[in-house]
C-alpha cells in the first residue's frame, strides 16, 4: 500500500528504560511488541492489535542528544534525497542525513527552522 506524500507514517519512542515503557503502553493501550533489533541495538515495533503504529527504542540509540526520554514522529516523504537538500536550503539543520534501513527504506531526521526535530521516511 502506498503512503502518500506529506502524511506522518510512524513514531518512534526513544527512552530511558525499554522495558518500563513496554509495560507501561502494554498496560495502559493494550500494545504488543515485536523485536526489530538492528546492529546489536534493542528496537521493538508497536502493535495496536494487528496494525503497526510506531517503534520503541533505547534513547542511546537516538537520534537526538539527550538524557530525557522523547516521541519523535517521521513523515512520509518522496523523492527524500532532494527534499532533505531542499530543507537545508530553507533553513534546516541535519541531524542524520538520508540513509537506508533494511526492509523500512530512506530516513533522515532534522530540525525545522524553529528547531523541532521530525523525521522524513520514503518507504520501501
Amino acid at each position: 500500500m502506498a503512503r502518500q506524500h506529506g502524511t506522518i507514517v510512524w513514531n518512534d519512542l526513544l527512552t530511558s528504560n525499554v522495558e518500563r515503557a513496554k509495560r507501561f503502553y502494554a498496560e495502559t493501550l493494550g500494545w504488543t511488541y515485536e523485536d526489530f533489533s538492528l546492529a546489536g541495538q534493542p528496537y521493538f515495533v508497536i502493535r495496536s492489535g494487528e496494525t503497526m503504529v510506531g517503534g520503541l527504542g533505547a534513547i542511546e540509540h537516538g537520534d537526538l542528544e539527550t538524557t530525557q526520554s522523547y516521541w519523535l514522529a517521521f513523515i512520509e516523504v518522496s523523492e527524500i534525497d532532494e527534499r532533505f537538500a531542499r530543507a537545508l536550503e530553507a533553513g534546516a539543520t541535519a541531524i542524520r542525513p538520508p540513509h537506508t534501513v533494511p526492509d523500512v527504506g530512506r530516513v533522515c531526521v532534522l530540525r525545522d527552522p524553529t528547531g523541532a526535530a521530525i523525521g522524513w521516511m520514503q518507504g520501501a
